[in-house]
């Protein structure tokens, strides 16, 4: 069960992690939260029992290595994958230390080797699966459906009505996993998670009192970015595909256009990156408040209040990396 909670949550996984300064990214995780600042990630997740397990290690970006990586756009584009790799991480972690606790309560006695193997191989499968199917339903899907209305010649329309469902979608799947009890649990701790970063970020003690009045709804959290996201396909893929019908020809059939638009996902990953990042810089002008609202109102989705112990566990993971 824990498990297949880590690959639901895939999807959700991209967050934009923020490394520099005093900023720090974070997300939640099964049980528990993971955060990320400077060359530091952990995670705090409590056991069923009440035992909180924190665990810290250093990481440092491919950008702090190569000037290259560091380049508006590319920067956005490097921190798509590390931010995929760490919370598939965490999250594969949190649902382990939870299996874990199960086996020892069941009495079972596996042999450590083989039920890591075991479970390395079905996290590999799970990822590509996951993978594979976010693909499937939130990119392949609009596209065929737009292809049965739209003329193959088509840039603009094809890709505004076909972003318009991919983001009808995702509010979708955002409203039907929220239903299910463990996940609003997982919610629960992304709100502790933006009051923990909150909390921090204004230069306060992280107790509970000073944490509980801040809002769970932060402007540079995933769910935003996973919008911008959204928005921005609409604009890259309009205009590439204009440029490719303009030169080549309209193209021979939707898995087509399909590859070419999954070539463009870093370049949208870097861009959407660097608007998130703008908007956290001047969210206090009014007309940036206005047009960061849609993705604060897409968090009431995936944030809900926390109670005081997922607060604490919030606090235990940030306090560990800072």
């Amino acid at each position: 069960m824990k498990k297949c909670i880590a690959i639901v949550l895939l999807p959700f996984v991209v967050l934009c992690l923020f490394v520099k300064a005093k900023r720090v990214g974070g997300q939640a995780v099964i049980e528990g939260v993971m955060m990320r600042h400077r060359q530091n990630v952990s995670w705090a997740v409590r056991k069923r029992g009440g035992d909180v397990v924190v665990e810290q290690f250093p990481f440092q970006s491919v950008a702090a290595k190569n000037h290259f990586w560091r380049a508006p756009i590319a920067r956005g584009a490097v921190n798509l994958y590390e931010s995929m790799v760490l919370g598939y991480k965490a999250l594969s972690r949190s649902a382990e230390i939870a299996i874990e606790e199960e086996r020892f309560d069941r009495g079972k006695s596996i042999d450590s080797a083989k039920r890591k193997l075991g479970d390395s191989i079905m996290s590999g499968i799970s990822l590509i699966g996951s993978l594979l199917v976010g693909i499937g339903l939130f990119m392949y899907l609009p596209m065929w459906i737009l292809s049965q209305f739209v003329p193959r010649d088509s840039a603009l329309t094809f890709n505004f009505f076909a972003g318009s469902i991919r983001i009808a979608l995702f509010i979708a799947y955002l409203l039907i996993i929220s239903r299910w009890k463990d996940m609003r649990r997982v919610f629960e701790y992304h709100g502790a998670e933006h009051k923990a970063i909150f909390t921090y970020e204004d230069g306060k003690e992280l107790t509970l009192e000073n944490m509980r009045h801040y809002t769970t709804l932060h402007p540079r959290c995933g769910t935003s970015f996973l919008l911008l996201v959204a928005l921005i396909c609409i604009l890259l893929f309009a205009l590439v595909d204009a440029i490719v019908i303009k030169f080549i020809g309209p193209y021979p059939n939707v898995v087509m256009r399909l590859f070419v638009h999954l070539f463009l996902v870093p370049a949208v990953a870097g861009t959407s990156y660097e608007v998130l990042k703008l908007s956290d810089s001047y969210q206090r002008l009014p007309i940036v408040r206005v047009l960061i609202l849609p993705g604060l109102w897409l968090q009431k989705i995936t944030t809900r209040p926390p109670d005081d112990g997922q607060l604490e566990i919030a606090a235990r993971a940030l306090k560990a990396v800072v």
